[in-house]
């Protein structure tokens, strides 16, 4: 078995209350490997350029009615 870095340790000590623990071993290896960076936060990527994306008309249903997206389309049409 290999033994964790230092700077892996002194990090799952800071993050975890219980350092002696499979979840904060397993983070203590990952900062030790550098996969983690202790501190940091997740990089988030955009998915779009920017702005609204534009949604196609048919989901909407036609003119400033009452969207019939998920309805039954039985009942579409008929006085209930």
């Amino acid at each position: 078995m290999a033994k964790l870095c230092p700077k892996g340790k002194a990090a799952a000590k800071r993050k975890f209350k219980v350092y002696p623990s499979a979840y904060a071993n397993m983070y203590a290896s990952g900062v030790c490997s550098g996969k983690i960076t202790p501190g940091g936060k997740k990089g988030r990527t955009k998915k779009m350029g920017g702005g609204m994306m534009t949604q196609p008309r048919a989901m909407y249903g036609k003119g400033g009615g009452v969207c019939i997206r998920g309805m039954n389309r039985d009942a579409i049409g008929k006085n209930s």
